[in-house]
């Protein structure tokens, strides 16, 4: 019946027990809030230079450490940071890649508690669960409320299509509610048929089966920018007096006689020099890396994560509302998968399944297919493999329970554990209970009495930079005080609340630099970011890369990859002026951009290596065991079969070819493609098409 109807079962006799654990547990939240607001933390007004900080770097010595060096700059690594520059120590965090390159860029974008892991605790009785959830559900409202400017509350509906779904589904989602409590965000609420295809028009009114929709239930999640949130994280630690530090690898951890952990070297991939990094503790924060660092310490430490790879797809904004998401409770195995608006696009997914550990995972086509598939069912929009924009896999490193036979029952609850020489890795959970783990992490440092004096933690009540002078009509000043540079008119409404929403009160900076230095030209068609957020992410947020700027200071990567790849010449050449680098950098970053753009891709994408021929959703749903979304790939042409003539349009990747009228069998198809493109040795170029054709 699915995770939200199963939850129904219990949800009602549960709802006091509940109730009342919540509310204990709340007024201690409360007395320990109340606490935290007595911490201020005084922030600089610009952003230390790189150059500053490594030289702050070398004043380190075995007799004067740092209080704590942190690994890892994701999530967890900058929120650790943050914790600890809050209580007073000397802080530093080093990521090999970028802040937030790898799991924490690459999430469902989703600030949640999870209505999965309370279907666990009630139908489990499972203590953990439960604590897992009402724990995110709290930190749910700080998140949205240190970055208001990048968070923001999000209506998801869950479609019910039989009359029985409708008490279910609003039971379990009434528990999520409760959990909440005070720190709720809005009330779960039923709306009708006719309601929810007002609000959400693209909501296909009848199944497969025959079965019509019956209404939906709408609540309440956070929606985030995540890559972004995490930059702030670090760039509001940096600004606080911590060293932070990205593209700077440990290779070695350092050790006393006594084989206690003493600190790292630390090389800085951009210079290519090394640096003995003491410090009191050592906290590793690199989420599926742990493993690696806990191993640098001692090859034969048992092994901590259990990968998971989730896969996502990026549409185009018409498939569906820009201001409500929804829910798939029950897809063919159980999954759930979500549909939502993002940044003026719609992301789809996740998968949920074991993987690999690799800082760029790529999605499979398999792993695509299956979230085409599962949101077609439900929209009266005609789903196309061709509508993909993009599409990112991200790994998480759940902690290994012994007992799990699989990821999707591993926990997601966080785990602090400290080894034999002092190491503390810090590692599981999820995006929005990062300030917690971050918490615990740095409490389990101070514990160790190993540091000399800490105060309290201070980031319950701590807002991230460009909080201070946001609000909602920001983008109304931004564009009323700016004067496009480059032609006569004012901005676009679309722009000026671009930069409200990802810099906040910030986005006045861009704007002067787009004044000043003539860089108010958008960097690609159709997307509201400016050549003037290269040079503001290089001088304000630590950007040093042009990946770290499509993919984790802005977002192109993940909306757009054709438009990001077009648009990466002239951030080469904008981050090439700036930092004065030489045509053969300049080459070799624009190469390894478009590189690393193809993580993107699946690794077996059709649009890429072969042709996608576009053929009538039923005859697709025929040809493909997994379901319809109108596309064949050549790969699953070989099934092909239909009585009587077909149209089918035939796609090299971003363009469309020919319309061709075919019949069975599947090698008239192949045939009629190698003859629409006209050119039988660039048939032949392509392995797999020759194959098929024999050719």
């Amino acid at each position: 019946m699915g995770v939200l109807s199963k939850l129904g079962f219990t949800a009602v006799t549960g709802a006091t027990g509940l109730a009342l654990w919540q509310g204990y547990q709340f007024q201690t939240a409360q007395a320990e809030e109340q606490t935290a607001q007595a911490v201020k933390l005084q922030l600089a007004e610009t952003l230390p230079s790189r150059k500053g900080q490594l030289q702050q770097l070398q004043t380190s010595t075995a007799d004067k450490p740092f209080d704590v060096l942190i690994i890892g700059g994701g999530a967890t690594g900058a929120g650790c940071a943050l914790d600890a520059i809050s209580r007073g120590l000397r802080t530093v965090v080093v990521e090999k890649e970028d802040f937030g390159a790898g799991t924490s860029s690459r999430s469902t974008k989703l600030v949640h508690g999870g209505v999965r892991y309370l279907e666990k605790a009630v139908f489990n009785a499972d203590y953990g669960q439960l604590k897992l959830v009402f724990e995110a559900l709290h930190e749910r409202r700080r998140l949205l409320e240190h970055a208001p400017f990048l968070a923001h509350p999000l209506p998801i509906m869950t479609p019910c299509y039989k009359w029985w779904e409708i008490p279910y589904y609003w039971a379990g989602l009434k528990a999520y509610d409760l959990v909440a409590g005070s720190q709720g965000l809005t009330i779960s609420r039923f709306s009708t048929a006719k309601e929810s295809h007002r609000q959400f028009p693209t909501l296909s009114e009848t199944q497969p089966d025959g079965q019509t929709l019956k209404g939906t239930i709408v609540y309440y999640d956070g929606q985030f920018n995540d890559s972004r949130m995490n930059v702030l994280l670090a760039c509001t630690a940096a600004r606080a007096g911590a060293i932070a530090l990205n593209h700077a690898e440990v290779t070695k951890l350092l050790k006393d006689d006594e084989g206690k952990l003493i600190g790292a070297t630390v090389h800085d991939l951009l210079s290519g020099k090394k640096h003995n990094v003491h410090a009191h503790i050592v906290i590793n924060a690199t989420g599926p890396f742990a493993d690696n660092v806990r191993h640098l310490s001692d090859p034969n430490a048992p092994k901590m994560i259990m990968p998971s790879a989730g896969v996502h797809v990026t549409l185009p904004d018409y498939y569906s509302p820009e201001n409500i998401g929804m829910i798939i409770p029950k897809t063919k195995d159980g999954r759930v998968v979500f549909m939502l608006p993002w940044l003026g696009a719609t992301i789809a997914g996740t998968t949920d399944s074991s993987s690999e550990i690799t800082m760029t995972p790529r999605p499979t086509e398999t792993e695509i297919n299956f979230i085409l598939d599962a949101i077609a069912e439900y929209l009266t929009v005609r789903v196309r493999r061709t509508d993909v924009l993009s599409a990112w896999s991200g790994i998480r490193p759940l902690a290994v329970d012994p007992n799990a036979k699989d990821t999707a029952s591993a926990s997601r609850d966080h785990i602090v554990s400290t080894d034999p020489d002092g190491l503390i890795t810090v590692t599981g959970g999820k995006w929005t209970t990062y300030r917690l783990m971050a918490e615990d992490a740095i409490n389990a440092a101070v514990a160790t009495k190993r540091i000399p004096w800490a105060g309290p933690c201070g980031t319950k009540g701590l807002a991230v930079v460009g909080t201070a002078g946001w609000n909602s009509t920001l983008f109304t000043e931004v564009a009323q005080n700016y004067t496009v540079p480059h032609r006569p008119g004012a901005i676009d409404t679309r722009v000026a609340k671009h930069l409200a929403d990802s810099y906040g009160d910030r986005a006045q900076d861009i704007t002067k630099i787009a004044e000043h230095r003539n860089l108010g030209k958008r960097l690609a068609r159709g997307y509201p970011m400016l050549e003037a957020e290269v040079i503001y992410a290089m001088e304000s947020e630590m950007c040093e890369t042009p990946e770290d700027f499509i993919a984790r200071r802005t977002r192109l990567a993940f909306l757009d990859t054709r438009a990001c790849e077009h648009a990466l010449p002239r951030i080469v050449e904008l981050m090439a002026a700036e930092r004065g680098w030489w045509w053969w950098r300049r080459k070799a970053e624009l190469k390894r951009a478009k590189k690393f753009l193809q993580s993107f891709t699946p690794s077996n994408d059709s649009r890429t290596y072969s042709i996608a021929i576009e053929a009538d959703a039923a005859v697709a749903r025929n040809t493909r065991a997994s379901g319809s979304n109108g596309t064949l790939s050549l790969e699953s042409v070989g099934n092909f079969q239909t009585s009587k003539p077909v149209k089918l349009t035939i796609f090299l990747p971003g363009s469309k070819l020919n319309e061709v009228t075919v019949n069975s069998p599947a090698s008239t198809v192949g045939i009629a493609a190698g003859k629409a493109l006209g050119l039988v040795s660039a048939v032949s170029a392509l392995p797999r098409l020759a194959n098929l054709l024999s050719i």
